[in-house]
């Protein structure tokens, strides 16, 4: 895979992943309510997907040692990966009961870290278990942190 690829790509899903997981689990401990929710995610999936993907573009622009072929690659592998990805969480938020939604959710999410994180230490030849247990460390820090705030919030604003 093109670098410009790998860096859309990985940020976009890693982005996709951290930012929605924890906003859906912040949501559901402050509100309880499927509909901000779903908002939420369709909020995260549209405004930070463009957001991230400008954020890689004036970065690789930065680095001034890309074409403007890559940079642009790695700006729209950005957006389409964050975009399609937090658009799978919206499908658990479909089909199940909200409790169940957010379980299922977060099992998708951190699976799929698991796998970038897999590949990632793969290519670069290092124990993937240590590479795992990073990623998914950082992401179940902003998982219980939101989930607090979201239980403070609503204790404070009811």
């Amino acid at each position: 895979m093109k670098h410009s690829l790998k860096v859309g790509f990985s940020f976009g899903v890693t982005s996709g992943i951290i930012t929605t997981l924890g906003l859906m689990v912040g949501l559901h401990s402050g509100t309880h309510s499927k509909v901000v929710i779903i908002g939420g995610v369709l909020t995260i999936a549209i405004a930070d997907a463009f957001s991230d993907a400008l954020g890689i573009h004036i970065s690789e622009e930065f680095e001034n040692k890309h074409t403007s072929k890559q940079i642009w690659t790695a700006t729209i592998a950005t957006f389409l990966s964050k975009f399609i990805f937090a658009l799978t969480f919206i499908i658990p938020l479909l089909l199940f009961e909200l409790p169940t939604a957010i379980r299922i959710s977060i099992i998708w999410g951190l699976s799929i870290l698991c796998l970038l994180s897999y590949r990632i230490a793969m290519e670069q030849k290092t124990n993937p278990w240590k590479v795992i247990a990073e990623h998914l460390g950082i992401a179940l820090i902003v998982i219980i942190l939101t989930h607090y705030l979201g239980d403070w919030i609503a204790s404070r604003f009811r």
